[in-house]
């Protein structure tokens, strides 16, 4: 068996979940020995399509002409597309028709946990859908002195500052309005927002709220990835993750493994794999203000919990899941 996997438009959304997911997807088939291609033009016997895009349905609808077997990553949902870009609400629901199309013609879908499999039901889906998690690199997120240095060094941030970080595209569906209210109710606290997207793509109002309605105390530096992120990820306070819909959240999967603190808002998609046990759960500005005191007194000790999360959806568990899946879409 060997397996095509494929991303469309890699270089626009490889600073997104879905671009680093592709990277475990390849991680995991490479621990495995399971021979791959991310080429379209060589053989392969099954195709594990990412995206949702015009050369992503020519490919599945080439493949499937051939006889070969297709698998549709469900990274994407109507829910977690409203809130984002421009006019998303409005064309959400032309979204969800389109994202069916995809969904229908697949021999089997793959989404990273049970609510996003739920959800792809509800639209009224029919073939195999196997919740597998995107997965984490636990080397990779091993707290390093040497990588929370350069994290503080970057920032300029002084001995004893108190430093929340959070990490997303500037959607409103991330919590970042929630993420800027909250840090203006801890002025001394230092707030680092990681990661961007093409402002012009985004309301005015969000746009806004990145290049100057927000405190002096929040910082937007951008997509940063390397030392200064992983340091950031072991070396900050506390990570607060506000998004209002997720279909898992690899930079939650990152603080785990990090040893982080968390603070998370309480929504359905961590059911069943995140307990209060390991973070600490809020659903309003107020709410996450005093689970984030909480954090930063020294009130709450979760992350070896929380690293027990992470250590349930490691890459080398993801690996095995997946070619259970690929052998079972084969053999059907």
């Amino acid at each position: 068996m060997k397996v095509l996997l494929y991303l469309e438009g890699e270089k626009a959304i490889s600073k997104s979940g879905i671009g680093r997911a592709i990277k475990h997807q390849q991680r995991a088939l490479e621990s495995q020995g399971i021979p791959y291609t991310t080429d379209e033009h060589d053989d392969y016997d099954l195709v594990h399509i990412n995206t949702y895009g015009l050369m992503s349905w020519h490919l599945l609808k080439t493949a499937k002409r051939s006889g070969k077997k297709v698998i549709m990553h469900g990274h994407s949902t109507k829910e977690d597309f409203r809130n984002s870009f421009i006019l998303s609400n409005q064309i959400a629901p032309l979204f969800k028709w389109y994202l069916m199309h995809f969904y229908r013609a697949a021999d089997a879908i793959i989404t990273p946990t049970e609510y996003s499999k739920s959800l792809i039901q509800s639209y009224g889906i029919t073939c195999p859908i196997y919740p597998v998690s995107n997965g984490i690199d636990l080397a990779k997120y091993v707290p390093d002195k040497t990588k929370e240095e350069a994290f503080r060094e970057y920032f300029q941030l002084k001995e004893g500052q108190k430093v929340v970080i959070s990490a997303g595209l500037y959607f409103k569906r991330k919590g970042i309005e929630d993420f800027v209210k909250v840090a203006e109710s801890m002025p001394d606290v230092t707030f680092i927002w990681f990661g961007q997207i093409n402002k012009m793509l985004i309301p005015a109002k969000i746009r806004r709220l990145v290049e100057k309605n927000h405190p002096s105390n929040v910082i937007f530096p951008g997509y940063i990835k390397g030392d200064i992120y992983e340091g950031a990820m072991s070396g900050a306070d506390a990570f607060f993750f506000p998004s209002l819909e997720e279909t898992e959240g690899i930079v939650v999967l990152e603080a785990l493994a990090s040893h982080q603190h968390l603070v998370l808002r309480d929504i359905p998609v961590y059911e069943g794999w995140i307990g209060q046990d390991a973070v600490e759960f809020a659903s309003d500005v107020p709410g996450f203000v005093s689970a984030l005191r909480k954090v930063l007194s020294g009130q709450s000790q979760k992350e070896d919990a929380g690293y027990a999360v992470a250590q349930s959806r490691r890459i080398e568990l993801v690996a095995q899941q997946l070619a259970d899946v690929y052998q079972k879409v084969m053999e059907d």
